[in-house]
């Protein structure tokens, strides 16, 4: 750690994005960070705050053109996918450099990163240094099905559903963010094809290696909203509903931020926290499943905080003590 309170320092590459941006609101109140420069080549010299609003008042920091990776502690990649690999093809990783990658580009685990999906990995990025962190709706499918997963229990047909809001399509505008065709639309896109289907499938079949052969059809949908991923899972179980939740307490007992609702959830309930919630329902041999999660938090810049806290050795809570929304 540097410094000489031993607070943290951090970088930050591709610092004009959302993730970014949530991220640099969470480092600004983390009590063990110092954060040392943001790079952002198209913003370089204007204040962060001109870029990320929600920020006037919170920070002086300005965009850098530049970069030192041997002044920090902690660097993490906020840039587009395949602009990780672009970066190291110039850039060398120094020996003491810790690494959290928003990108999908070592989700494989190539190259020596840990896949970060903390409530499963926790244990191996603690003693790792580099770490992927997972995709948003990867995510919240991931924790639907781990459980079952682990137990060998994940029958050879999965069916998911599921909505995420607009900021999931990053800060580019586009046809489909545009507030004029989003608001009181719903879409289908990218169906049985979605890019997070790869790092599911690696992850499930490392837990149950019969998962090889699921089929898991997964159709994505563009909610009506900015923050925040539903997703519905629905299967065939041999369990009664009692036996499925003992069987999902039982695997998130120690989590940090996953937890195992008894009542209905609702978006609401996660957005602006990195919370996980899970909901169980079982009727006539089906499973459904409901996870709801925040996209630009524990599905990106909230985990990537929790790996790093995890990564430093800090509780995984720390500067992620939020409060949802609700209304």
């Amino acid at each position: 750690m540097s410094g000489a309170d031993n607070r943290v320092k951090v970088g930050i590459i591709g610092g004009a994005g959302y993730t970014a941006g949530e991220l640099l609101r969470l480092l600004i109140n983390h009590p063990k960070v110092e954060i040392a420069w943001v790079n952002s080549r198209s913003n370089a010299g204007k204040r962060i705050s001109e870029v990320h609003e929600s920020l006037e008042g919170e920070t002086d920091l300005k965009f850098s053109d530049g970069y030192s990776l041997d002044n920090i502690d902690v660097l993490f990649l906020c840039s587009a996918h395949g602009a990780s690999r672009e970066f190291w093809n110039e850039n060398p990783l120094p020996e003491h450099l810790k690494v959290v990658d928003l990108a999908q580009d070592y989700r494989d685990e190539s190259n020596g990163y840990i896949y970060g999906l903390t409530d499963l990995n926790g244990s191996r990025v603690a003693a790792g240094r580099l770490v992927a962190n997972p995709g948003c709706f990867a995510t919240a499918i991931q924790l639907s099905l781990l459980p079952l997963a682990a137990a060998g229990l994940l029958p050879a047909e999965i069916n998911i559903t599921a909505l995420t809001g607009s900021t999931g399509a990053g800060v580019k505008p586009g046809a489909t963010t545009h507030f004029s065709w989003r608001n009181d639309n719903v879409s289908v896109y990218k169906p049985f094809v979605h890019q997070h289907l790869a790092e599911i499938s690696r992850t499930l079949t490392r837990l149950q290696p019969s998962a090889a052969d699921t089929r898991i059809t997964f159709i994505p949908v563009r909610g009506d909203f900015a923050r925040g991923i539903f997703a519905m899972t629905t299967l065939d179980c041999n369990l009664d509903e009692a036996e499925v939740r003992k069987l999902y307490e039982e695997f998130y007992r120690d989590s940090s931020f996953t937890r195992i609702s008894d009542r209905p959830i609702n978006l609401k309930q996660v957005v602006n926290t990195n919370k996980a919630l899970i909901g169980l329902n079982v009727n006539d041999g089906k499973l459904l499943v409901t996870a709801a999660i925040d996209n630009l938090l524990k599905g990106a810049s909230g985990q990537a905080l929790e790996n790093m806290n995890i990564l430093c050795g800090f509780d995984p809570t720390e500067g992620l003590k939020l409060k949802g929304s609700a209304f």
